[in-house]
């Protein structure tokens, strides 16, 4: 479609002589584009800060833990308290050899308040201990330093990696605090790395931000707790389904405990591959619920277009009657009308874009802490640009019907109705 540069001056000219009609028509547009950009880019960054709860969570991962049984088994009632060994360890990697990752985590006894200081500086902390292996299971995001490695474990080392909170109230002046030691009641610890993980929908015990993280035998030490673990999280193999074999994993468990293998509630296995199953089913629908809102409201915006433009056509019915007089093709007046539709259409949907990208941009800014962005709001180029094509074919569209209604008028009709 080509036009030449006295068309273009004449549709500016129609633009001008209509602004507050072009005005009205063009915010319509406008809205639309901005509501679809700004839709997509906050549903992007929803569900980034979504995810960010579950930050680190591997997503093939179950939880196991003991709980109170619910069914009698050989001989013991229901109602029966029990606890889990470290010997489970090695049960579930004989007989679950799809298991990749299997790790013990033990807590700080119940009722024991715990209290850290550092200088004058005091926080009240939860303390765990666990293997380096657990690192592949909830992926700490070490802000400083390092995590556990296996010469902690073998030699019992006096070590900590303290969370975001920990770090926070006890080393107000920042900076890096390895190589620091602090004292958890009566033991020293050194700092060797600063986790800020901030996941808050996966506790165990405890939010991460707040924990400080001890080699699991120094644990067992430190805390008289023998070979007891109160939690082990382990992940699946590339492809397996952990769905699949979760009730093995039960019956791993359970059998050497004398527990019912089918007590669900007193063997307790939670699959958080089921829950991010749920998320991804649950985006899906926001998603398209996304662009349906959007694209139905820019497709209202350029209806407006196309009725704006109908109106201008009969008020000009005389000039593009004389037009076709003097020589002017249909093809000539279909350029300018459709062209009108178009820049129209354009302007205001770039402006929508600008606007929304500026919105998101903002929202960016609120969701950075300590130089890290919480969640990626803005959209991306293609996107954009995906956006811009989506406003001129709609300007395209209602331009047809108006150009459809010029081309169709004679100069003899065109005489009549002046």
């Amino acid at each position: 479609m080509r036009i030449d540069i006295d068309s273009y001056r004449e549709i500016l000219d129609t633009l001008s002589r209509n602004k507050s009609r072009s005005f009205l028509t063009g915010f319509g547009v406008f809205w639309g584009v901005f509501m679809l950009v700004a839709l997509i880019g906050g549903g992007q960054g929803l569900k980034e800060m979504l995810e960010k709860t579950f930050d680190g969570f591997a997503q093939n991962t179950v939880m196991i833990w003991a709980q109170q049984t619910t069914k009698p088994y050989k001989g013991f009632r229901k109602g029966r308290w029990w606890s889990m060994e470290y010997k489970d360890i090695e049960r579930l990697h004989q007989r679950v050899p799809e298991l990749d990752v299997v790790a013990p985590i033990l807590f700080a006894p119940w009722g024991r308040s715990n209290t850290a200081y550092y200088a004058d500086q005091r926080t009240s902390p939860r303390i765990q201990g666990t293997l380096p292996e657990y690192a592949k299971v909830v992926a700490p995001r070490m802000y400083y330093g390092r995590f556990l490695n296996e010469m902690d474990i073998l030699e019992k080392r006096k070590v900590c990696v303290i969370g975001k909170k920990i770090y926070k109230d006890l080393f107000k002046e920042g900076g890096d605090p390895c190589g620091k030691k602090i004292r958890v009641d009566s033991t020293y610890f050194e700092v060797i790395g600063v986790d800020y993980n901030t996941n808050s929908s996966m506790n165990f015990n405890g939010r991460a931000e707040e924990k400080i993280t001890l080699p699991i035998t120094l644990m067992q030490t430190t805390y008289n707790r023998g070979h007891q673990v109160d939690l082990i999280a382990a992940t699946g193999r590339k492809g397996v389904v952990m769905s699949k074999i979760t009730p093995r994993i039960r019956e791993t468990i359970a059998r050497a405990h004398y527990i019912d293998p089918t007590d669900e509630q007193g063997a307790m296995v939670f699959n958080t591959e089921v829950l991010f199953q749920m998320l991804d089913n649950l985006f899906r629908g926001v998603n398209f619920l996304i662009w349906l809102v959007g694209l139905g409201t820019l497709l209202a915006g350029a209806i407006g277009v196309s009725n704006i433009m109908m109106v201008t056509v009969r008020e000009r019915t005389t000039e593009i009657g004389i037009r076709r007089a003097i020589g002017a093709t249909p093809k000539m007046i279909l350029s300018q009308i459709i062209s009108e539709s178009v820049v129209l259409t354009l302007v205001a949907g770039m402006s929508g874009i600008l606007f929304a990208v500026l919105i998101l941009q903002m929202l960016e800014l609120g969701n950075t802490e300590d130089g890290i962005l919480a969640a990626h709001f803005q959209v991306g180029f293609w996107t954009a640009i995906f956006a811009a094509l989506i406003v001129s074919a709609m300007g395209v569209l209602a331009g047809l019907a108006p150009a459809a209604r010029a081309m169709s008028i004679k100069p003899v009709d065109a005489m009549r109705d002046e």
